[in-house]
């Protein structure tokens, strides 16, 4: 895919504020810290598009991106950081089901884990909720470049099993690096095309 375009629209917290259901969209979402916003910004060519933060839980509005004029990238709070004040944590919850459940332009979900841990009942709960709501999910497992080889594929296969999927169903990524970029945009374009 060539960037050609990559522009802010608006941050939102209800539909009312949404932009409008034109382009398709992708989704990407994933426990706080996983490197969201890094790997978006490793996809799209940029450096600081979408703000990146060594501390967790920094996004915590539905944050809308043109791409190429022709679609959206959507990037949702991340979830799971204790530190992020419980009334903003009950809140993120409705805001990002409400989108994912009503969002008619919506073609997937980019569903973003760290490869160095192995899913919580959080992303298997995510999981299925997905799958039950008939959308399409594509998971990636991001800071790769922190493990060797031996362990990537060791621990690519735990991930696997304990979400009772195949190896291949996980695409490895480094925003480091940009191992797997390629991978994942084959993966966006055949949602985009859906």
């Amino acid at each position: 895919m060539v960037i050609t375009s990559a522009e802010f629209i608006k941050s939102a917290v209800k539909p009312s504020q949404y932009p409008p259901a034109d382009p398709p969209e992708i989704a990407f979402s994933g426990r706080s810290n996983v490197g969201k916003s890094s790997l978006i910004n490793k996809l799209l060519n940029r450096r600081h598009l979408v703000k990146t933060s060594s501390t967790p839980g920094r996004t915590q509005l539905i944050n809308f991106f043109s791409i190429n004029e022709g679609f959206t990238f959507v990037d949702l709070p991340g979830y799971g950081y204790a530190k992020v004040p419980l009334q903003i944590r009950k809140k993120w919850g409705p805001m990002v089901e409400t989108y994912l459940s009503s969002r008619k332009t919506l073609k997937g979900v980019v569903l973003v884990m760290d490869i160095r841990r192995i899913p919580r009942e959080e992303e298997r709960d995510f999981i299925n909720w997905l799958n039950h709501n008939g959308l399409e999910i594509i998971l990636v497992l991001t800071k790769t470049d922190k493990l060797s080889k031996a362990r990537q594929g060791k621990q690519r296969k735990e991930i696997a099993e304990s979400l009772s999927l195949e190896d291949s169903d996980l695409i490895l990524f480094s925003a480091k690096s940009g191992f797997g970029k390629e991978v994942l945009w084959t993966a966006i374009e055949t949602l985009l095309g859906s």
